[in-house]
């Protein structure tokens, strides 16, 4: 299929974007990529580590790099780190000519998600009400997404075909 721009699925960790991300761009027959996994790949180090190691920013500056580098592709979906969309430069390009996807669920299924996984270095150390502000927080702003799809009770399958009736596929 060619789209002439690509499909970026932004939202909070633990929102399914890799998931969705890979089930769509085969639907589609379309490249995918996973940002959180391309800055593994490049810094040989899982993103927990490059947290403790190097630090947030040290991590957001190559989130932003690879990012913009991977914009300029067409035809791709593109799942963002949870963090990457509040990037003010990764917001405006990723908007430019691309269609921004915002993959919504409750403040409760979120939480239950992020605390079964220790992989998520942002909150990790979070109480439930400092990760409910996160949430909070972060959602206003992937609410400037061009597309919002509210997963909740939804399977893969039906996220997916949504994002694809929402977009005329």
């Amino acid at each position: 299929m060619k789209l002439n721009k690509n499909l970026i699925l932004i939202g909070m960790m633990a929102s399914g974007k890799s998931t969705i991300g890979r089930l769509l761009a085969k639907k589609l027959n379309l490249k995918f990529f996973d940002t959180d996994f391309i800055i593994e790949k490049k810094t040989k180090m899982k993103i927990v580590e490059i947290f403790q190691k190097k630090g947030e920013s040290y991590f957001r500056n190559i989130e932003k790099k690879i990012i913009l580098n991977l914009l300029n592709k067409n035809n791709c979906v593109i799942s963002l780190g949870g963090g990457a969309f509040i990037n003010e430069a990764v917001r405006k390009v990723s908007q430019k000519d691309n269609a921004t996807i915002w993959l919504n669920w409750s403040l409760k299924t979120l939480i239950d998600r992020i605390k079964k996984n220790n992989k998520r270095p942002v909150a990790s150390n979070l109480s439930n009400n400092e990760l409910k502000d996160l949430l909070i927080y972060r959602s206003k702003i992937y609410s400037k997404a061009n597309y919002k799809i509210d997963c909740e009770n939804m399977q893969k399958t039906e996220i997916v075909n949504k994002i694809i009736q929402l977009l005329k596929l």
